[in-house]
């Protein structure tokens, strides 16, 4: 039970310190909408998603007029495309009609985003799975809040590269079909290695094959809180800083345990996890980048920069496992450069490079996120980043993702407004010399060593 001081404690972390619920994302299994005629996979889609979700926005609405808690966010993922379309969906061509499906379902239940025009291919690729990854920029461009992702990669399976090298090409075509609105299609594409099956974050949600009919995840969020906190043990050493976080943690985390299961209730549908996620947007005091120059930086970037943020990740993991016994998603620190204020001013410097939030992808909870990139990047390039990225997720036993945006005419120094939670982002420069020959090889990168635990 919350006591008077708890409930006070809240309402200032909500008013002040920009506390919020950033998402209830109702997960739906499309796998009975199966079917070999494409009209009636299309009819069965938007039937099952508007029958679910017809009440998710205003119970969503309702919750946070009776719990005083702002919930920023209510969406839908859905089962991969590719499983459900495999049967009907013979061509790029007709995985588009189902990606127009979703986004006019999504806007009949009044959701702001729809996730799940996804394939898994980390070892392989059927030709439905090849037909929807290619169908992604047409897909992205003729919809508003459908977004995509792609797993290349695992642990236990190693990297599929033929993925890989074609996942550069889709950003890079992606980026084209939208680049009257500054290539912002790809803010809706993420590229994964060891997705998580229950995320509720987008663009990388989707319904994992192993979750239940429906189900509801919450994702909270609280840079801000974290900062305050650490504010209040300014010069205390580690053991004084990691319990401060951790105990903040635990709070944020009861906030979003509270939702979460309020709207379980509310909507009949069971819950599944909370992702406690340090999430920053653009607006000042909601900044990660901040919260690791509260720690000791003078500008995240400098040196000291993994180390900080392992740390708050590992700490933030442990506060939240004890408010909530079901943790899941993503739940750490997110690094997305166009969305954290703190971090596009260490850009704008010189302080922070692409080669630097590389090495802290190995200890945050994603990867490389909303970085805007020039226009004329070569698509074998960014497929080594991608590469990059998947492999330090599938060495680690962790999940990384890339979401980056080669802005067509733009170069290194321009600035590129997405608008709203996706805020800002000045282009920055990518290492100019080529790996074309490495990921044109073709094939599998082998599962690691210490990925045979049977």
């Amino acid at each position: 039970m919350l006591n008077m001081f708890e409930v006070i404690e809240t309402n200032h972390m909500i008013e002040q310190e920009k506390l919020d619920v950033r998402t209830i994302t109702m997960g739906i299994s499309l796998l009975d909408c199966c079917d070999n005629d494409l009209a009636r996979l299309n009819e069965k889609i938007y039937n099952k998603i508007t029958s679910y979700a017809r009440d998710l926005v205003a119970t969503g609405e309702a919750i946070s007029r009776d719990f005083g808690i702002p919930i920023v966010n209510k969406r839908i993922s859905v089962t991969p495309i590719a499983l459900v379309g495999g049967s009907a969906c013979k061509t790029p061509e007709d995985f588009v009609t189902v990606a127009q499906t979703l986004d006019r379902a999504a806007k009949t239940v009044g959701v702001n985003f729809i996730g799940g025009y996804s394939a898994l291919v980390c070892k392989g690729m059927t030709p439905a799975e090849e037909h929807l990854i290619r169908s992604i920029p047409k897909a992205l461009a003729v919809t508003e809040r459908v977004c995509s992702s792609i797993n290349v990669g695992s642990t236990k399976t190693g990297l599929n590269m033929d993925a890989v090298r074609l996942m550069g090409e889709i950003v890079v075509k992606t980026a084209e079909e939208t680049r009257e609105n500054d290539s912002l299609g790809c803010a809706k594409l993420v590229v994964f290695c060891n997705a998580p099956d229950d995320n509720p974050f987008m663009a990388g949600a989707f319904h994992g094959v192993t979750e239940a009919d429906a189900i509801i995840n919450v994702g909270v969020s609280g840079p801000g809180v974290v900062k305050v906190a650490l504010e209040k043990a300014r010069g205390e050493n580690f053991e004084v800083l990691c319990e401060t976080i951790k105990r903040t943690a635990f709070k944020i985390t009861r906030v979003g345990q509270l939702v979460a299961q309020e709207a379980s209730v509310r909507l009949g549908i069971p819950f599944g996890i909370i992702d406690l996620s340090l999430a920053p947007t653009p607006a000042v005091g909601d900044s990660v980048a901040e919260i690791l120059e509260e720690i000791g930086l003078e500008r995240v970037g400098a040196p000291g920069t993994t180390a900080a943020l392992a740390m708050l990740n590992d700490q933030v993991k442990k506060g939240g496992v004890m408010a909530s016994s079901y943790v899941g998603g993503l739940s750490g620190a997110f690094i997305p450069v166009s969305e954290d204020r703190g971090m596009i001013e260490a850009v704008a410097m010189g302080a922070l490079t692409l080669e630097k939030l590389e090495a802290m992808t190995c200890v945050c909870s994603v990867g490389l996120d909303m970085i805007a990139i020039p226009g004329d990047t070569p698509a074998t390039t960014i497929a080594g980043i991608i590469a990059d990225e998947a492999a330090i997720g599938m060495i680690n036993q962790k999940t990384t993702a890339v979401r980056i945006i080669p802005v067509i005419g733009k170069t290194v120094g321009d600035t590129v407004e997405f608008g709203g939670l996706l805020g800002y982002a000045p282009v920055m420069p990518v290492n100019p010399y080529s790996c074309e020959k490495f990921v044109t090889r073709g094939g599998r990168i082998p599962a690691p060593i210490h990925s045979f635990k049977n």
